[in-house]
């Protein structure tokens, strides 16, 4: 098999430690290069909140196998086009907002894992299969079965109320946990406090179950710092969001400003 062109790696890099990116909303391809060049493992790219049409979600998974770093990108809903498309244009994973039920579930399974897993339809002429030239056929099914992330989101109640049997899907990878929209789903503002409340306890919740099935937990450290991430490793978080690249630009924004503008002009 020749895929020193295309290596799904995070996989192999979450057996041996936990594993950190940042989500991408302003749709720029350099900022995904970037990312990977500062060594981070993964880019978040979300085509859920932000306007990405097809071409610029392929040339965003392109910008990131170029700088070696795993792109997985957030689709809009459960589907199975969608599901299918971003791993043929060459996600390393995808991850599924909203997830609510098991039957749910089996819709991103099958979407994006080829028999006996799912139902994922064949095509040797995409780009995760190297157009034909990286894999022969029976390789190639069995690389992205292998390799390939799927990540639904615990972002509602219905996904801890249905987890048990939610879990029991094969084909699940990592579970990312989204304490804004799991509180709001709650009728609770509370955003992405996880210092306490109902938001906290599902995170406990998750972790508890995917632990148990040796599936991976993915969750935001708020603020992007030490002592948030140390905090998630050590309750069992595996998959590290540090932030979003509009965040850090703003608050780079405002230091600036502020350590040198602000001086100045006074």
């Amino acid at each position: 098999m020749k895929n020193r062109f295309f290596k799904n790696s995070l996989k192999e890099t979450m057996r041996e430690r936990p594993v950190f990116g940042i989500t991408i909303y302003t749709k720029s391809p350099q900022i995904i290069e970037i990312l990977g060049y500062a060594g981070y493992d993964f880019a978040f790219i979300d085509s859920e909140h932000s306007p990405w049409d097809v071409t610029e979600l392929g040339e965003a998974i392109l910008a990131a196998r170029l700088a070696g770093i795993s792109p997985l990108v957030r689709v809009t809903k459960p589907d199975m086009i969608e599901i299918r498309k971003a791993l043929e244009m060459g996600a390393e994973g995808v991850i599924v907002p909203h997830v609510h039920n098991v039957e749910e579930m089996r819709l991103c399974a099958r979407a994006a894992k080829f028999p006996p897993i799912g139902r994922r339809g064949y095509d040797g002429g995409v780009r995760s299969a190297q157009y034909g030239f990286g894999y022969s056929g029976g390789e190639y099914i069995d690389y992205a079965n292998q390799s390939e992330l799927v990540i639904p989101m615990c972002e509602d109640f219905e996904f801890t109320d249905n987890i048990c049997e939610i879990l029991d899907v094969e084909g699940i990878d990592a579970i990312n946990f989204g304490p804004a929209d799991y509180a709001n789903s709650l009728n609770i503002h509370s955003f992405y406090n996880l210092a306490e409340g109902p938001a906290n306890d599902a995170l406990d919740l998750v972790i508890k179950h995917a632990r148990e099935k040796n599936i991976g937990v993915m969750a935001p450290a708020t603020p992007a710092n030490y002592e948030s991430a140390k905090a998630l490793i050590d309750r069992g978080v595996n998959m590290i969001i540090m932030g979003n690249d509009i965040g850090h630009f703003g608050n780079a924004l405002k230091s600036i400003k502020a350590d040198a503008i602000d001086k100045l002009l006074k």
